[in-house]
């Protein structure tokens, strides 16, 4: 894929700052800015889906991220941001969002953000036991201290919070 050049380098970082201040409006404003041969861009649709997610429009943001899962596979945070908008998108559901994190932890084993979300996913459909197995993954892969830190943050794994503060 070709690199951005200017201005639409400039307005992509616009809109990325926009969005750092939660300012999805503005970041969407931005975005339109950025020529039509660009928006196609991996880095235009990873910022395009974050506004449609910020803007809760999450049939939007699974389909952008759905594109960007497929010109960027090799790259972890993209099937993580696919699992998020299909769990929230019309239709969509816990059990698609495990499938897709399951299909990727084959993928990057070592990733410990897909084995948390993987946690957070199996805590919420009631299957306390995987969720902790796959906390345990995340830990042993990642920042332990900081992985139990923002479990223990993380409403969706409210049900192991005591036991969290065991690990």
């Amino acid at each position: 894929m070709k690199p951005l050049e200017p201005p639409d380098t400039h307005h992509l970082s616009f809109a990325q700052g926009w969005l750092g201040l939660g300012n999805w409006r503005e970041a969407r404003d931005d975005i339109q800015r950025i020529s039509s041969e660009s928006r196609a861009h991996p880095d235009v649709l990873e910022t395009t889906r974050e506004i449609f997610a910020q803007a809760g429009k999450w049939d939007m943001a699974a389909e952008t991220a759905s594109a960007v899962v497929t010109l960027k596979p090799q790259e972890p945070q993209s099937w993580i941001a696919l699992a998020y908008a299909t769990r929230r998108k019309t239709g969509g559901s816990l059990e698609a969002a495990r499938n897709i994190l399951t299909k990727a932890h084959i993928e990057f084993p070592k990733e410990p953000l897909i084995a948390y979300n993987l946690a957070c996913y199996e805590c919420q459909l009631g299957n306390k036991t995987a969720a902790t197995q796959w906390l345990q993954n995340a830990c042993a892969t990642g920042q332990a201290r900081q992985i139990k830190s923002m479990a223990l943050d993380d409403h969706d794994l409210e049900p192991l919070w005591p036991q969290i503060r065991n690990f």
